[in-house]
């Protein structure tokens, strides 16, 4: 197959909600259809040992929650599909937002009772800042929820989104009876006493139709007909233009869970979805088309495999052909590098590929040359922008609670660390070390992990911090600056890569230094856009 063509049947996409709205059994569920497993991990019940696919760290499976990216790859079709599914825990955000930068398009799974949840909103609007196309999944239709066409309008108001439903509900909860597909034009039937199966898909072009009425009895088809009118009067049609560019967001309803709306999803999605995009590094636009190859590290994991302490650095391939056993230019430290075991993943099974496309996500082995955002190309020096730091939300002094394994203890830090998981900042004044991060359970995950994969033991301390800010100076030999530096003494830190960092005590603090120091700059992402 030639290379063009191998970029044509690629298809990147991250999976986004609130936790509980069914993001992870969604996932399951495209890989059920994708033949890519054989049966659904038990999602729903976290006592059952073989948990969800991709749910593969011990934690995850203890709570019931992903707390990590997870990759997934199938083949639907003759369409080679790449799912990123992420986190939906406000908690692990900053791992979701860097996700979207490695992403195509996007489907915003939702659920029918609870609508638009906070979380929902604040990664939509990532979404939409980068204009990345977006489909949404109204999911759970076999419970009791919203009206659909309130969820509709919630859909447009909350998220200022452009909906265009491409399927819609016959009935809800205990009257669900099915699925009217407009993209098709046929009609999926619930059936059986446990309601899992799906009875058949018939084709119904024309709604007047008194097949229908057969179908699904008289009141149910005549409440489908004025739903569908509505429908077709209310919402535009769809633009495929309009989609990719992200103006309009088409909507499918169905249940996860129960199989029912999925089929239709993907079938749609392989239709409409972007192939790889061209991306925007610091130098100029990058298309995937290009013979030479780029790529940019958007997750680091340590311990794939706790028994063999590997740590993987995921590499979204941009432009060009990735191949095994071919040196290549990584940016930052201007050195070659060859990588004899690329992996191309399945959950936690991994595989060994010799050549990847654009689309594609790789894995590659790292002994700590890697930091998230690196770039590697096949000799340009380009720089990939748009995967900062965030200022953490949360702080506290870490100390070790096992003077003898404190070796284990610097080593797991500092590999969890470059993960993203949170961020180290070790003060100026005394050397302490303080861990940051955008939710607290994030705490538990570093405990649990240090524990078990490092060996190692921690407690921690309360430390009262309003916001982490880079500081940036014109002028670093300037009185202002020196004076900044010797009254503030006790706030500053350095970060991981070594850069300074006032950890303000409270927004007023923070508001009185920027007045006093007009001409130092704070800022609250690392790469100092503040965009964010």
């Amino acid at each position: 197959m030639s290379f063009k063509s191998e970029i044509n049947r690629r298809r990147t996409f991250g999976i986004i909600s609130h936790p509980d709205a069914g993001k992870t059994t969604l996932t399951e569920k495209l890989l059920l259809f994708g033949g890519a497993i054989q049966e659904a991990g038990a999602v729903k019940s976290n006592k059952i040992k073989k948990g969800a696919t991709s749910d593969f760290m011990e934690i995850e499976r203890q709570r019931g929650i992903s707390v990590a990216t997870s990759v997934l790859a199938f083949e639907y079709d003759g369409i080679k599909i790449n799912i990123l599914d992420t986190p939906g825990h406000k908690d692990f955000a900053e791992d979701t937002f860097r996700t979207l930068t490695a992403v195509d398009s996007v489907i915003v799974v939702i659920d029918v009772a609870k609508g638009v949840e906070q979380q929902t909103e604040k990664l939509v609007e990532v979404c939409r800042m980068r204009n990345i196309p977006m489909i949404v999944f109204i999911n759970k239709m076999d419970r009791e929820g919203k009206d659909a066409f309130d969820l509709l309008d919630e859909i447009e108001q909350k998220l200022g989104l452009n909906v265009v439903p491409l399927s819609f509900p016959i009935g809800m909860g205990y009257d669900f009876k099915g699925i009217y597909n407009l993209w098709e034009q046929n009609i999926n039937l619930f059936s059986g006493s446990s309601r899992k199966n799906i009875e058949e898909t018939i084709e119904i072009s024309d709604l007047k139709s008194e097949k229908l009425d057969t179908l699904l009895g008289t009141k149910a088809a005549k409440t489908l007909r004025e739903e569908i009118e509505l429908v077709e009067g209310i919402y535009p049609k769809f633009n495929r233009e309009a989609y990719l560019k992200s103006e309009q967001q088409p909507v499918f309803f169905g249940s996860a869970l129960n199989n029912f709306g999925v089929r239709e999803l993907l079938d749609c999605f392989v239709e409409i979805a972007p192939k790889p995009r061209p991306k925007r590094s610091e130098e100029r636009l990058v298309n995937p088309d290009e013979k030479e190859f780029t790529g940019f590290v958007f997750k680091i994991h340590a311990n794939m495999d706790p028994n063999h302490r590997d740590r993987l650095a995921f590499v979204k391939i941009v432009s060009g052909e990735f191949k095994r056993n071919t040196p290549y230019l990584h940016v930052r430290n201007d050195k070659k590098m060859k990588f004899s075991s690329p992996n191309a993943f399945f959950a936690e099974k991994k595989e060994i590929v010799d050549i990847s496309y654009p689309g594609d996500i790789v894995g590659l082995h790292d002994t700590g040359n890697f930091k998230i955002g690196d770039t590697l190309t096949e000799g340009e020096t380009i720089n990939y922008k748009g995967v900062p730091s965030f200022s953490p939300e949360h702080f506290r002094y870490i100390n070790n609670a096992d003077p003898m394994k404190s070796k284990q203890l610097n080593k797991g830090i500092d590999q969890l660390m470059d993960e993203g998981v949170a961020q180290l900042f070790t003060l100026e004044l005394n050397g302490r070390k303080v861990i940051g991060t955008v939710g607290a359970l994030q705490y538990e995950v570093i405990q649990y992990r240090l524990e078990h994969e490092y060996g190692a033991k921690c407690t921690y301390e309360n430390l009262n911090v309003h916001k982490a800010c880079w500081v940036e100076a014109k002028d670093s030999k300037s009185e202002e600056f020196l004076e900044f530096l010797r009254v503030k003494q006790r706030f500053l830190a350095k970060d991981k890569q070594d850069q300074l960092v006032f950890l303000a005590d409270s927004p007023f603090s923070l508001q009185m230094t920027q007045q006093k120091y007009p001409n130092i700059k704070f800022h609250f992402t690392s790469e100092f856009e503040d965009a964010y």
